[in-house]
């Protein structure tokens, strides 16, 4: 299985001096919904590509196991131009009853040509046990694949989302700005008429600067957070687009009881199907192992065409049958069960493992849902009062009655309560797509 890596940021800077706020950047030709990213993704990254070939190759290698239970037919043809001399062991004579009378460099043609097919009968499980081996292992691999693209929509997701949230903190900052210059412009008139002291107006000035800061960290966090999702899409190219306005919605389940999401994502999960075909791939293997403590039993056949030359050739035919056994290999055959059982007991261990961090997946991540959207309303309520105490603030700094720092102490509250509202709906997005990989949706 292939690891994903999750690059998904969220940042808010308040209250840092710095330079002036460059002009904001011309509005983006294209939105890029989650949608048009979720199959971009699907198309483009390349763990997918890869872990797809894998898949492949795995398949290939079952195709490769399955060969050995299926008839094997060769041919062959040879020439052969040799001398005829003809050589005699001690005790014995020359075809013919005639001895070798000498040597020469007289040569003759000798042709063949073959053709023969053997099968494999019955080894009692060695090549069917690897051949099944071999196809649990496809599956696991095809059920691996299956993980990765999981991970993969979760990358996509989670990094949609977090440059949602940065693009709308790029409102928020942009918000606070604006409030900071109208403050400074209305400052400047009391402090021009007298009615307010000059270390207000040196306050409002300090209170714009930062705010032009916070739009520039802002606008480089939306513009870091989209190259994030260049990069789990597996796309290579600029970042001239837009972010859609979008949420995940709820997920079917997230307000139920956490054990029956728990059996369905025991079921679901391709990660846990890849872990049981491994066990049984480890299962086939053991079995295939135990089949070489038996013979093996093999039919061939063969038919020739031979002779001085092509036009005076005759044919033979042959049939053989062989049992094979090997008796003793030097406790080979031991030494290979003993591994592939210990390999079942490791798998089976992984599996037992697996099940046990589905749950922690799946039961972290219902209360994430649970938690986030408490948070949701939390944060609204807070928004809500930040800018009625912006509101009462500034209208009591009008009248005289209040100061600069009561304005400024509500104008950071509002900045801070708008970012912490913007960091619950990515945070609940976030959990809601946590929540749909752990089951294996």
């Amino acid at each position: 299985m292939t690891p994903i890596l999750l690059a998904a940021s969220l940042t808010l800077t308040v209250a840092v001096a710095g330079p002036a706020v460059p002009a904001p950047p011309q509005s983006a030709a294209h939105v890029l919904t989650l949608e048009e990213a979720m199959r971009t993704g699907l198309q483009s990254q390349p763990q997918l590509r890869q872990a797809h070939a894998n898949s492949q190759a795995a398949e290939a290698r079952a195709n490769e196991s399955r060969s050995s239970l299926l008839p094997q037919i060769s041919a062959s043809a040879s020439y052969q131009r040799a001398t005829n001399n003809v050589a005699t062991r001690g005790g014995t004579t020359a075809l013919g009853g005639a001895t070798s009378t000498g040597t020469s460099w007289d040569t003759s043609n000798y042709w063949n040509l073959g053709t023969s097919a053997s099968q494999l009968v019955y080894d009692f499980g060695q090549t069917s046990g690897r051949w099944d081996a071999a196809k649990s292992t496809a599956q696991a691999q095809r059920a691996s694949e299956q993980y990765t693209t999981g991970q993969v929509r979760l990358s996509i997701r989670a990094t949609f989302f977090a440059a949602r949230a940065n693009k709308e903190l790029v409102g928020v900052a942009r918000g606070t700005l604006e409030n900071q210059q109208a403050h400074l412009k209305q400052t400047e008139g009391f402090v021009e008429v007298g009615t307010r002291p000059q270390i207000d107006l040196a306050t409002a000035r300090t209170a714009v600067a930062n705010a032009q800061v916070q739009v520039i960290n802002a606008e480089n966090g939306y513009l870091t957070a989209k190259a994030q999702l260049n990069q789990a899409m597996g796309v290579e190219g600029p970042t001239d687009y837009d972010i859609g306005d979008e949420a995940l919605p709820a997920v079917a389940g997230e307000e139920q009881a956490l054990e029956p999401l728990l059996d369905e994502s025991l079921k679901s999960r391709a990660d846990v199907t890849a872990l049981n075909d491994q066990v049984r791939a480890q299962e086939a293997t053991l079995g295939a192992v135990k089949g070489g403590y038996f013979p093996a039993l093999g039919v061939s056949t063969g038919l020739s065409r031979s002779g001085a030359a092509l036009d005076s050739m005759v044919w033979n035919w042959n049939a053989t049958a062989t049992l094979s056994w090997s008796l003793f290999q030097g406790g080979l055959t031991r030494a290979q069960q003993q591994e592939a059982e210990a390999n079942v007991a490791s798998f089976e261990a992984q599996l037992t493992g697996l099940r046990q961090q589905v749950r922690l997946d799946v039961e972290q991540a219902w209360l994430s849902v649970r938690a986030a959207k408490s948070s949701v309303s939390a944060a609204g309520e807070a928004l809500t009062n930040a800018r009625e105490q912006l509101r009462l603030a500034a209208a009591r700094y009008q009248t005289g009655s209040g100061s600069e720092l009561e304005r400024s102490d509500a104008q950071v509250a509002l900045t801070t309560a708008q970012g912490q509202e913007v960091q619950a709906r990515y945070n609940l997005s976030t959990a809601r797509a946590q929540l749909l990989r752990a089951l294996g949706r």
